[in-house]
């Protein structure tokens, strides 16, 4: 069974969302920042639900510590209404999606549904390599890792799911809508911006020059296509 860490220190949402969660997977709840870096130093967890307001630390804190210290589980941040400056910093910093509060059950259980899909079982394609190639570019499939100029690179489990489906479908545009479905699932509600920023970040990470991408090129009003001029 997948396990989730929730970070909340708010005792009524944190017991909302176990028991919401806890139908279909284990469920471990911590209060403070630092009790969750402690705990992810020596376990694993499918899913991170990551609240932004903590008693020790703020979530973006934490999520940061997580990323330089390379612990790769997806994390799904918890933002206030209408808040968008805080959806676009977790999703800079590496969260893999985000619920605004006050949220609906369903809607919970989707996006945890969406990104284990996405990052533990989504294996359609290239699923007879253990390796996609282009130029300096390397993904190894069975390690979750990227090599650009034989350097590795780290990505955050979403970057490397977009990175993979655009390598795996080098020859053809990738349609935005296409993209989002392999990436997000049916459970994908908010506007298209969530895309723009992975991309860009993705650029940042790869591209000698994210300005003039070598790799990640946009066919405007269509999508998105890997490799060529």
């Amino acid at each position: 069974m997948h396990r989730i860490l929730v970070v909340e220190d708010d005792v009524n949402i944190a017991k909302f969302v176990k028991i919401n969660l806890e139908k279909y997977y284990d469920i471990e709840i911590v209060h403070e920042g630092e009790k969750a870096l402690s705990l992810l130093e020596k376990e694993r967890f499918s899913v991170i639900v990551l609240d932004i307001m903590l008693p020790d630390m703020s979530g973006f804190d934490l999520l940061k510590k997580l990323r330089e210290q390379k612990i790769e589980m997806p994390v799904i941040i918890l933002t206030a209404k209408n808040q968008d400056v805080d959806k676009v910093l977790g999703l800079e910093l590496g969260a893999d999606d985000y619920i605004t509060k006050p949220f609906n059950p369903r809607e919970l259980v989707a996006r945890v549904r969406a990104v284990i899909r996405r990052v533990y079982e989504f294996n359609t394609l290239a699923k007879n390599s253990d390796f996609l190639e282009y130029e300096d570019i390397r993904l190894d499939l069975t390690q979750s890792k990227v090599f650009v100029k034989r350097k590795e690179v780290f990505l955050t489990p979403r970057e490397f799911q977009i990175l993979k489906v655009l390598m795996a479908n080098r020859k053809r545009v990738v349609k935005r809508e296409e993209l989002i479905a392999a990436i997000w699932g049916n459970s994908f509600i908010e506007d298209t911006k969530t895309l723009d920023v992975h991309i860009r970040r993705l650029r940042e990470k790869i591209e000698t020059n994210p300005e003039q991408p070598k790799y990640i090129h946009t066919q405007w009003g269509v999508g998105y296509y890997f490799g060529g001029s």
